[in-house]
């Protein structure tokens, strides 16, 4: 909220010329704010544009509909098919799983809707509903961008673990999914249980990860119910979320996955339900068609959690990713995935369940002008779009491949424009400034800078950390800075100062004496 100030007037009869114009706006820009700005732009509430218009959601829904009922599912495990024909759904002789619409219907009718993803502390808790935004990272790449170096290497556990940190401290990130595979860990019950303890220990906003196989979902639990304090307070207050790929688009369900899935509802974990099919491959090459099959494979995907419990939370994660069809490489920069993901948001609102999506899966391998445009163009897409929980949307590269540290910084910059873009304007009496102009043009001094509505709005702006907005003499007087020279000084102090304490000692202390060499990260690599 705006804080009062000392109103300053200037005389009436004061008519600065241009120069004194610029030193007083220069003045006022390089003041101290009236008061902080973090997290201004938490629970931004988007969705002015939208790609489908008319009819278009409903001629949609049918075409799922139509789908679900007569195309169905293949490859169900026998759990999955056991709890789905409970519910009404019917097990073909081809072996595949078709949903009745009046199924599909009741499901959605009664699925969860409006709930929190929790952070471990509660000033992350996102409220998941109607068109409010949030922006995160995800992913699952191999490589991590050595930016100085300008080249790729294998991406590793302490790289997660300091993803999770700076993202922390970074107010335009509102959560962290996993967005890197650690590939100095071999064994899948190791990299998923380091991955987790990386992710949870490095941040106390809502953590999102995956799981190999039903039989890993244990033992994080295990660590899950003990950094909470109990099964009960985690089940209360659930901060972690299951990213769960049980679809092999087209419409056949990923075993493991879904047995993963079937451990995390009955554990209280949330899942983010993910149809992942890539135009002209294995989705329709017609982002209508594409939009078609994601949507119904998550809609299946919805009934299967609430076959399995009623009511759980779960995402509605329709992410149908763009192909470049001369060559069938992914466009996670392109236009069409912009386009693509809004008419996923449009279809999350279209039901009233909660949506996830991705965007800024920029193509570029380095933060480059390619970089910058494709992720701005994507990202303030999906909030314009209303998109609850827009993934992927800081940091990535090299269409999924590659994870940089560096873009974090300059990536929350540029959300921090994104979320502006999406809140939009309040037009109220009083900011329709009626009475200022009045005053301004009848009784002097013919400008706005010194008016006390001009320095009560400065904490309403946003402010780049990174970003340039002095003049070319300023900039030539300081050096000319670079902003990747910047974003790699900001991200080494931040990794020599940031070693976040959210979760006690005592509880690490219990956790390592519990899963012992199973955890990799050195005590001294965490500040420790």
């Amino acid at each position: 909220m705006p804080v009062a100030v000392e109103k300053q007037d200037t005389p009436a009869t004061h008519r600065p010329h241009r120069s004194g114009l610029l030193k007083t706006g220069h003045a006022m820009r390089s003041a101290p704010l009236l008061e902080d700005t973090g997290h201004q732009y938490k629970a931004i509430e988007g969705g002015s544009y939208g790609p489908l218009r008319g009819d278009d959601c409903e001629r949609i829904h049918e075409g799922v509909l139509t789908l679900l009922e007569t195309v169905g599912f293949a490859n169900a495990i026998p759990s999955c098919t056991k709890v789905l024909t409970k519910a009404g759904a019917v097990h073909g002789d081809d072996g595949r799983i078709r949903f009745p619409r009046a199924l599909v219907l009741d499901t959605i009718k009664r699925a969860a809707r409006h709930f929190t993803l929790h952070g471990q502390d509660a000033r992350h808790d996102m409220v998941v509903q109607g068109k409010r935004v949030h922006y995160g990272t995800a992913g699952i790449a191999v490589h991590l961008v050595d930016l100085e170096k300008r080249e790729y290497r294998e991406s590793k556990l302490q790289d997660i673990y300091d993803a999770a940190r700076m993202v922390d401290g970074l107010d335009n990130i509102h959560f962290f999914q996993r967005p890197m595979v650690a590939r100095d860990i071999a064994d899948p019950l190791e990299m998923d249980l380091n991955t987790l303890y990386a992710c949870v220990m490095g941040t106390s906003k809502h953590v999102g990860t995956s799981f190999t196989v039903r039989e890993n979902v244990k033992p994080a639990l295990e660590m899950l119910y003990a950094i909470a304090g109990g099964e009960e307070n985690f089940r209360a207050r659930p901060f972690v979320s299951n990213s769960n790929s049980f679809v092999v688009p087209p419409m056949k369900f990923a075993e493991d996955a879904c047995g993963v899935l079937e451990a995390c509802v009955e554990g209280g974990i949330p899942i983010l339900l993910l149809s992942t099919g890539q135009s002209g491959t294995t989705a329709p090459a017609a982002m209508a068609g594409a939009v078609v099959q994601a949507v119904a494979e998550v809609l299946a995907g919805l009934v299967y959690v609430n076959a399995l419990k009623p009511g759980h939370p779960a995402i509605f994660g329709a992410w149908p990713f763009m192909s470049d069809l001369r060559s069938g490489a992914m466009a996670g920069g392109s236009a069409e995935q912009s386009v693509a993901t809004a008419a996923c948001a449009q279809m999350a609102h279209f039901y009233d369940l909660p949506g996830g999506s991705a965007a800024g899966m920029t193509d570029s391998k380095l933060p480059d002008i390619q970089s910058g445009y494709e992720k701005g163009i994507t990202n303030v897409m999906a909030g314009l779009s209303g998109l609850n929980l827009v993934y992927e949307a800081a940091g990535m590269h090299a269409s999924l491949l590659g994870f940089c540290l560096e873009s974090l910084i300059i990536d929350n910059d540029m959300l921090g424009h994104c979320l502006g873009c999406a809140r939009g304007i309040d037009v109220t009496d009083q900011t329709l400034s009626i009475d200022s102009i009045a005053e301004v043009c009848l009784k002097g001094p013919g400008h706005y800078l010194g008016k006390e509505e001009t320095l009560k709005l400065q904490t309403a702006h946003f402010y780049p950390a990174l970003g340039d907005r002095s003049s070319p003499k300023e900039w030539n007087e300081k050096g000319r800075p670079d902003i990747l020279l910047r974003a790699i000084a900001e991200k080494k102090r931040i990794l020599a100062e940031r070693f976040p304490r959210h979760v006690p000692k005592q509880v690490d202390d219990r956790l390592r004496a519990r899963f012992g060499s199973l955890i990799h990260l050195p005590r001294t690599y965490m500040g420790g």
